[in-house]
Formats: C-alpha cells, sequence, structure tokens
C-alpha cells in the first residue's frame, strides 16, 4: 500500500480528497492536516511514502512545508495541489524539492496516478503550467524587493515599511522602485498585484 499524508485547509476538499483516494486499491490515507506545522507533525508520527499539500495554507505555507520535509523525511515524496496556477509557484514548488505540482480541478485518477509517478522516481508537473512558467521566466525580484513589496501589500507607507524590515526610507523607496519598474508597473499596488499574479511573492 501507499502511505499518503494529505494536508488541506479547507475541511471539506481534505474529506473529498481522502474519500476519492481511499477508492485506489493501493492507496491509503494515513493522516490529515489543516495546516504546515500539523501536516510535519503528523508526517513525524506515521512517516508516509507521498505528502499531498494544498499551497496555501494558513501559517506554514505548502513550499515551506515541502522543503521542511525533504529535509525531515527525504524519502517522502512531495507533491503540492494548488487552485492557483502561477508560474512563480511552480519554480519555487520545485526549488523546494517538490516532486509533482498538479491544478486541483485535475481528475482525480489524474492524481491517483501522480502518486504512483512519484513513487517510481518520476516527477509530475501539470502541462499548462509548465508551458505559462517557461515562457514566464525565473523571479525577476531579489529577496529585499520581494520582502518589502510584501510588506507594502497592506498599504502600508513607506515609513510603515521602513520600520517593519528595520531599513531605511530611502533603502525601502529603492527597493519598491526596482520592483515597480521589474513588475511593468505603474506604482507598488500595481506591482504587488503582478507579483502575486505570477507567485513570486
Amino acid at each position: 500500500m501507499i502511505r499518503v499524508l494529505l494536508a488541506e485547509d479547507q475541511g471539506m476538499v481534505r474529506g473529498a480528497l481522502a474519500t476519492l483516494l481511499s477508492l485506489e486499491d493501493d492507496i491509503e490515507v494515513i493522516g490529515e492536516a489543516a495546516d504546515g506545522d500539523e501536516a510535519l507533525a503528523v508526517a513525524a508520527r506515521t512517516r508516509p511514502d507521498v505528502a499531498l499539500l494544498d499551497i496555501e495554507m494558513p501559517g506554514r505555507n505548502g513550499i515551506d512545508t515541502a522543503a521542511a520535509l525533504r529535509e525531515s523525511l527525504p524519502d517522502c515524496q512531495v507533491i503540492i495541489l494548488t487552485t492557483f496556477g502561477r508560474p512563480g509557484y511552480l519554480r519555487s514548488a520545485m526549488e523546494a524539492g517538490a516532486s509533482a505540482f498538479l491544478v486541483k480541478d485535475s481528475p482525480a485518477r489524474e492524481l491517483a496516478a501522480a502518486i504512483r509517478r512519484v513513487l517510481a522516481g518520476e516527477r509530475v508537473i501539470d502541462p499548462a503550467l509548465a508551458a505559462a512558467a517557461l515562457s514566464a521566466g525565473p523571479n525577476p525580484l531579489s529577496p529585499r524587493e520581494r520582502e518589502a513589496l510584501a510588506a507594502a501589500a497592506d498599504g502600508s507607507t513607506i515609513g510603515d515599511v521602513a520600520r517593519k524590515l528595520h531599513l531605511g526610507e530611502g533603502t525601502v523607496r529603492n527597493y519598491l522602485s526596482a520592483a515597480i519598474r521589474k513588475t511593468g508597473a505603474r506604482n507598488r499596488i500595481e506591482a504587488v498585484r503582478a507579483a502575486q499574479r505570477q507567485g513570486w511573492l
């Protein structure tokens, strides 16, 4: 039996996935979690063969959880599930050690097949998303530019962002200006939206 851990913050979606997977003769859902920290605790206890992780969970997201899992349980294969097919998410997931990246509206049989394929050593990526990621290219934002944009996402002033990040206001302006230029936006609100759309934040 393939032992699967399922981490998804929406209870109804998690239950539906568990039910669908339990219909497969060779797959057993041995643990469920509602967030990344719980997923790591359940994984440590149950030692699954495969972890299915939703990308957007409260607290530790799916990508951070994938990286932590690959460190603590290197034999556990990670499949990232997402509602949002953003190219930047795919790149981040692969860098975190995920073996597969699937969009949630894929048919259930594809998910079961992906579980078997990653255990056989394959990488499984949603084809449309792979094409989008290749055309989008790498994330152009530096870590500091991403940090400044993320801190400004709630409408914070330059002064607020500078205090949050313990930086000078001029430095914050420089990071935000660079982020605006690189995203092709007219202002930082547009830059935030563009970066979120690509999965760069």
